[in-house]
């Protein structure tokens, strides 16, 4: 297979300003996007919370976020801005993922999935995902989801996933490689291979799109170890794609993750959560907010 020689974007605030979508004065609401967050099991509760929360402070007007039963007290209890649809069983089946998509009010822009959920069979993930994208929900795949089974259904769609280098292996059945030129590498024959947006987080943050886009972004600070900031990278990711193509929508997220991220550091230093960078997202989105019509 021949590889496409990338066209390597340098992710700054000058590119950011290009590519942010400015909000209409005359917009109501669930124009500026529409996002489902489906994740969450009896032991990761929070993982959808986050993602659901980072999605809202990114600037989507409606988040619907999908999770077991079971927590669906604890996300509503934690903010008045959850709006938890649950499903039945703590484990994705068959009858849940049709019963959530039966439950929908409105279809989703865009859905991100996978973050801390427990799959009972893959059937039950690959009816979801491709019922979303036959309602032309564009999605972000992250933790749970990424299988193998599921790339034949999400070749050549405008599908985001966000692997680490374990999920990476998974998902690719291959090791993404132990170096930065081998792992660049490997990430722009998969995502040319399938037709989909990549993006390999970690201390180099690698973004190809198999369309010959090419962005790599340092992590902001080691801080980010911290469990739940991938989550808050699949809510600006939705939140994004829900406005915009896949590329841009994973470089921006990557790039805002950071940013916020190191406004978190440079006040609580290494004890950072992810709630933080949840908090901190107003402040790094904030300079590129624009306002149209009127």
């Amino acid at each position: 297979m021949s590889i496409i020689m990338p066209n390597i974007i340098t992710v700054t605030p000058e590119y950011i300003k290009r590519q942010m979508v400015s909000r209409n004065v005359f917009s109501k609401k669930g124009e500026n996007g529409i996002v489902l967050v489906v994740g969450g099991s009896s032991i990761y509760h929070g993982a959808p919370l986050l993602a659901s929360l980072a999605a809202l402070r990114a600037g989507t007007d409606l988040v619907y976020t999908g999770v077991p039963r079971s927590i669906t007290t604890t996300l509503r209890s934690y903010s008045p801005n959850v709006i938890a649809l649950p499903m039945p069983a703590d484990r994705l089946t068959v009858g849940s993922a049709n019963r959530l998509l039966g439950s929908l009010p409105k279809v989703p822009h865009a859905a991100a999935i996978g973050m801390g959920m427990s799959i009972s069979k893959p059937e039950a993930l690959l009816l979801l995902v491709r019922r979303l994208i036959d309602k032309g929900t564009k999605l972000v795949l992250d933790a749970s989801a990424l299988i193998p089974d599921v790339l034949d259904i999400i070749t050549a769609s405008d599908t985001i996933v966000t692997p680490h280098a374990g999920e990476y292996a998974r998902i690719f059945q291959q090791a993404p490689g132990s170096n930065k030129e081998e792992m660049i590498s490997n990430v722009i024959k998969m995502a040319e291979k399938y037709k989909i947006t990549i993006v390999l987080k970690g201390w180099l943050n690698i973004i190809a799109d198999g369309r010959g886009n090419l962005a790599t972004i340092m992590r902001s600070t080691p801080a980010m170890t911290v469990g739940g900031t991938g989550d808050v990278l699949d809510g600006i990711a939705s939140s994004l794609l829900a406005r915009m193509n896949p590329f841009d929508a994973s470089a921006m997220a990557v790039y805002f993750n950071g940013i916020a991220a190191s406004l978190a550091f440079e006040q609580i230093g290494l004890h950072l959560i992810a709630t933080d960078l949840v908090d901190s997202l107003p402040e790094a989105m904030k300079p590129f907010d624009s306002i149209t019509g009127g």
